[in-house]
């Protein structure tokens, strides 16, 4: 399992992590002390662990918003795929009625062609 040295709030940590994802943990680690840096602007020294906590729930609130959003995006696909379905339904019925009413006019046509065609050789 690799191994990878991060820097958070101007601390060494030495992290495990899956093969292949050394690049992604190091970004997300350069994330969570860039937004510690900020806050540290913004609030001044107020203590490394609560200027972590207070990232962390800023990062968790960022997270439960976008799942809210996420769910609301999958119900209105789920909305989509119904209304879709249902339109190709009847797509399907409309086309089956007009290919039966074309049937039964050329019946119609046939029929008034025979009895043209019998009326004049009579």
């Amino acid at each position: 399992m690799p191994q990878i040295n991060v820097t958070i709030d101007g601390r060494n940590y030495r992290m495990a992590c899956g093969e292949g994802e050394e690049a992604h943990l190091t970004e997300l680690a350069a994330s969570l002390d860039g937004r510690i840096g900020e806050m540290r602007k913004s609030f001044g020294e107020i203590g490394d662990m609560r200027l972590q906590v207070m990232a962390s729930l800023t990062i968790a609130d960022e997270l439960a918003e976008l799942r809210r959003r996420l769910a609301g995006l999958e119900a209105e696909v789920a909305t989509l795929r119904t209304a879709a379905a249902a339109a190709e339904r009847a797509r399907t019925e409309d086309a089956e009625r007009a290919a039966a009413g074309m049937g039964r006019a050329a019946d119609r046509i046939g029929k008034m062609a025979e009895a043209l065609g019998g009326m004049s050789r009579g």
